[in-house]
């Protein structure tokens, strides 16, 4: 959104694109709870999650934030309102990937690239190149740190027949699979850099991307829980702030 608008793109669409930010994630978060029910209530890992949400709230939220995503869309551009279907349809069909296909990390990545090629329409009205060069660099970013998340459960996936990378390939390929992603990843931050002609700042911020990248990998290879949630969670809100600095210092 701010490369898009060559800086600060005014308050109303701000607001109308976090709103939709808000509304997409509250809806695909609902309905991963709602159809992952029975599933998350034998996983120990996920247990504890039905005493704070009702399926009744869960189906409630999911329905009125999609809604309110649609309309906050339509009030952006008549792009953005004719295209929020295909976006809200992706991330729902992520939830049901695990049931059929090893791609579901792939997937999720999908979910959530929709997110700058969404941020673009809305200040350009049109598609560009750059928001999907920065799209394919959320996949690989979304489906490394997602197979890292996986790893906790892969008896719990196996055991209920169902799919992901890690079942798949085994925690070390997986977890290689991961780290060659996120490498990936920074091939295309620097694409996008060079095609939207970021400056100086841009760069000297992207600096320590890697390093961080390779904390949350070796963090990963650990095993153990406390340290892939870190890896997952702290890590990854570094990144994503990182990157944030470094669009705005480009400017």
């Amino acid at each position: 959104m701010i490369v898009a608008a060559h800086g600060w793109p005014g308050l109303p669409l701000f607001v109308l694109v976090i709103g939709c930010m808000v509304f997409a994630r509250t809806a695909a978060m609902s309905f991963n709870r709602i159809v992952d029910w029975e599933i998350d209530l034998r996983n120990p890992r996920t247990a504890h999650r039905h005493k704070l949400l009702k399926k009744s709230q869960a189906l409630f939220f999911c329905s009125l934030s999609g809604a309110f995503f649609w309309i906050t869309a339509s009030w952006i551009n008549h792009l953005c309102f004719a295209l929020a279907p295909v976006a809200i349809a992706l991330i729902f069909f992520y939830s049901l990937t695990k049931r059929f296909t090893h791609y579901a990390q792939f997937f999720l990545g999908l979910a959530l690239a929709v997110s700058p090629v969404g941020a673009w329409i809305a200040v350009k009205g049109t598609l560009d190149w750059p928001p999907l060069i920065l799209a394919l660099g959320v996949i690989c970013w979304v489906a490394g740190f997602d197979i890292i998340y996986a790893t906790q459960d892969v008896e719990i996936d196996r055991s209920e027949k169902l799919y992901s990378m890690v079942v798949w390939l085994g925690i070390p390929d997986a977890l290689r699979l991961a780290g060659w992603l996120h490498f990936f990843l920074l091939i295309t931050l620097i694409a996008f850099g060079a095609m939207t002609q970021q400056h100086f700042g841009y760069y000297l911020f992207l600096i320590s991307l890697p390093f961080l990248l390779l904390y949350e990998n070796r963090m990963a290879k650990t095993l153990q829980l406390n340290a892939i949630n870190r890896a997952f969670f702290q890590t990854n809100v570094v990144v994503g702030c990182l990157f944030l600095a470094a669009t705005c210092a480009g400017l």
